[in-house]
């Protein structure tokens, strides 16, 4: 769309322009300095914004300014946003946790006590409409020419049925050729089983009685710095400090320890944020340890937690869990290894639908095949079309909307690893099929990886920024945004974001219709590579065209409930019911490193009465798993009412 400038203006560049041309004869200096001050016109029109929408930065104050990390919307219209350490080794050091809650509502902020580094965890919305936090760092990584003393995982092994064998940090294990290893984190080794061995009557054997060791892992380095703290065979460790039983029945194990890059590592701990008390609530702790895990929500409210870095910095070979919201504990789950921060999707029937999208960590011929996954059998099934495989890694993927159709959308991606390869495929693939293949969707206009992909309304896909090589590097942040319309299968330009996001940024809807962003942590801050980046704290909200109509023509809804009655039925008071279209119900996002595997867009049967709506949610629990949700609804062009939050069992 063309604009022309005022006399003013013009007058205003041309004399500018002028001044820099007699000064210096940079002709491109005038260019840029006079693109931008048209640029910074055009986009503050109104048939500008009414067409592509506008964006603006967040006024946040100091003192709540941190590394997003993570960025969950919560019940209460609340964003919280969690840093941890926020990939700063010295605040890690220091013990310095941050959370911080944001009210998009009046711009407020609230600093949160941090109990745990949650710095790459997992979360997911519970039922109650409380959030999951589980994971986090126990330990930096140490790249291979940083490493001063040998490590490695030491599994430490207890023979005793009596009692359980906690060692603090610190601990001592001496190998038998004279090397001498520290425990760097307290560890826990529950006692031994005893199995009872029975005759095929069922009467016990006398004396039959077998104790199995019972186990638990812990990180250790060398006291000497140096490669002569390497080995490279399995060898048994005596625990110095241990006397009587204690010191017979309890050893350590290791396989090998080496002088390599030792990897972050993951922790335990598992926390349920409240949304109205505001604070971090302990629950029983997982029984992996996991760094970059992803928590999914199942049709039955419990959530799954899946793959992480463990407590020795080794990728989960495949041991999941299952959480129970009532208990507060954990369980097995089924047995199946993913990469990193795996996109899963609950689809209808209860079966898990893995986009092949991840991030960061696994090898690149391992669990990267998309594919359904049915936990009541444990079986996998993959699905083909999918093309540029080999760019999955910090791909975006999410459940079209409506959720309905069961059609899942993958979007970018770059190369395993720090590849400076970037794709701008999208395909789209269709649940309901039989043999259900993906199929290349429109193209993205360029390459990019860390895509952040949002859920709209009006049933588009909101999509902005990434960049077009690992972490940003060669200062190839991608400043466009753009919607995917579903059914035209086509994409449409938005206005373009001011501040470019990549690696650990975050996007997500507001309650109100708008879209905020946040984070970024780019590797590099020059295009040469010469210069540290730094961690992107400004805050950017986008106003979609939608909200540029008529304000007196939004649609509203007034009074109604917020637990849904029953027949899964909901009636809301409304002044004008003819404006009212389209009911969707849309849960809240939990995103991290461009995975969101929370956001789904449920489209409601629709009853109009007279100054009344009626919405009907569909009653499939896998299609609507158990939480509080967005209740939007919107005309016949698409424009959203601000929403009313509905909470289903």
């Amino acid at each position: 769309m063309d604009y022309q400038p005022t006399k003013k203006f013009k007058k205003t560049l041309l004399g500018s322009g002028a001044v820099v041309v007699l000064a210096g004869l940079n002709a491109p200096a005038v260019l840029s300095f006079a693109e931008e001050k048209y640029h910074a016109y055009k986009i503050a029109q109104p048939a500008y914004k009414a067409q592509y929408g506008s964006w603006n930065t967040v006024d946040i104050p100091e003192e709540y300014r941190t590394n997003a990390i993570h960025a969950a919307l919560l019940h209460t219209g609340k964003v919280l946003i969690i840093a941890g350490s926020g990939n700063d080794q010295k605040r890690f050091d220091e013990g310095s946790f941050d959370t911080v809650l944001w009210n998009p509502a009046d711009d407020s902020f609230k600093l949160v006590p941090t109990p745990e580094d949650f710095f790459c965890a997992g979360h997911s919305q519970l039922p109650d409409g409380r959030l999951l936090v589980a994971g986090g760092t126990a330990r930096y990584e140490v790249l291979g020419d940083k490493v001063m003393r040998a490590g490695g995982g030491m599994r430490v092994k207890n023979e005793s049925p009596d009692k359980p064998v906690t060692l603090k940090k610190g601990t001592r294990f001496r190998s038998p050729f004279g090397g001498t290893y520290v425990s760097k984190f307290d560890v826990t080794v529950p006692k031994a089983k005893r199995e009872i061995t029975y005759a095929k009557s069922g009467r016990r054997m006398p004396g039959r009685t077998n104790v199995v060791a019972a186990e638990a892992r812990v990180f250790v380095e060398a006291v000497k710095e140096g490669p002569q703290g390497v080995t490279k065979e399995a060898v048994q460790y005596e625990i110095e400090g241990l006397e009587g039983d204690a010191a017979a029945n309890t050893y350590g194990i290791a396989q090998e320890i080496t002088m390599e890059k030792q990897d972050f590592q993951g922790i335990r701990a598992a926390y349920e944020f409240d949304p109205r008390a505001e604070k971090y609530i302990p629950v029983d702790p997982m029984k992996e340890a996991r760094w970059y895990p992803t928590l999914v929500t199942l049709q039955d409210g419990k959530v799954l937690a899946v793959s992480g870095l463990d407590d020795v910095g080794a990728i989960l070979a495949g041991d999941n869990e299952y959480y129970n919201p009532r208990t507060k504990k954990w369980s097995e789950a089924p047995f199946r290894y993913f990469p990193t921060y795996p996109a899963l999707f609950l689809t209808k029937g209860g079966k898990l639908f893995y986009s092949g999208s991840n991030a960061g960590y696994g090898p690149a011929d391992k669990g990267r095949r998309p594919g359904i996954w049915d936990l009541s059998t444990n079986t996998f099934k993959t699905v083909g079309g999918l093309t540029d495989l080999d760019q999955t890694e910090t791909s975006a993927s999410l459940v079209l909307p409506p959720a309905q159709d069961q059609r899942v959308m993958i979007l970018g991606g770059g190369g395993v690893g720090e590849s400076d390869k970037a794709t701008g495929r999208t395909a789209i693939i269709d649940l309901k099929e039989d043999s259900p293949a993906f199929r290349d969707g429109p193209q993205l206009p360029q390459g990019v990886r860390y895509l952040n992909s949002v859920i709209m309304p009006d049933d588009s896909v909101f999509t902005s920024g990434g960049s077009r090589d690992y972490r940003g590097r060669g200062a190839s942040n991608i400043l466009k945004a753009q919607f995917y319309d579903p059914k035209r299968n086509e994409f449409r330009a938005a206005a373009a974001p001011k501040v470019g996001r990549n690696y650990h940024s975050e996007a997500l809807l507001l309650p109100d219709g708008r879209v905020v962003t946040f984070g970024s942590d780019s590797l590099f801050g020059d295009k040469d590579n010469t210069k540290l980046g730094k961690f992107e704290q400004r805050m950017e909200i986008y106003t979609p065209p939608y909200l540029y109509r008529d304000k007196s023509l939004r649609p509203a809804l007034g009074q109604g409930p917020r637990e849904l009655g029953p027949q899964n039925r909901a009636t809301y008071k409304t002044a004008h019911p003819e404006r009212i279209a389209r009911a969707r119900l849309m849960r809240p996002s939990a995103v991290t490193h461009t995975t969101d595997v929370e956001q789904r867009s449920i489209e409601l049967g629709l009853t109009k009465g007279k100054g009344e709506v009626t919405v009907e949610v569909p009653g499939d629990k896998s299609l609507v798993p158990p939480g509080w949700y967005m209740l939007f609804v919107t005309d016949a062009e698409g424009t959203p009412s601000e929403a009313k939050w509905l909470h289903v069992e």
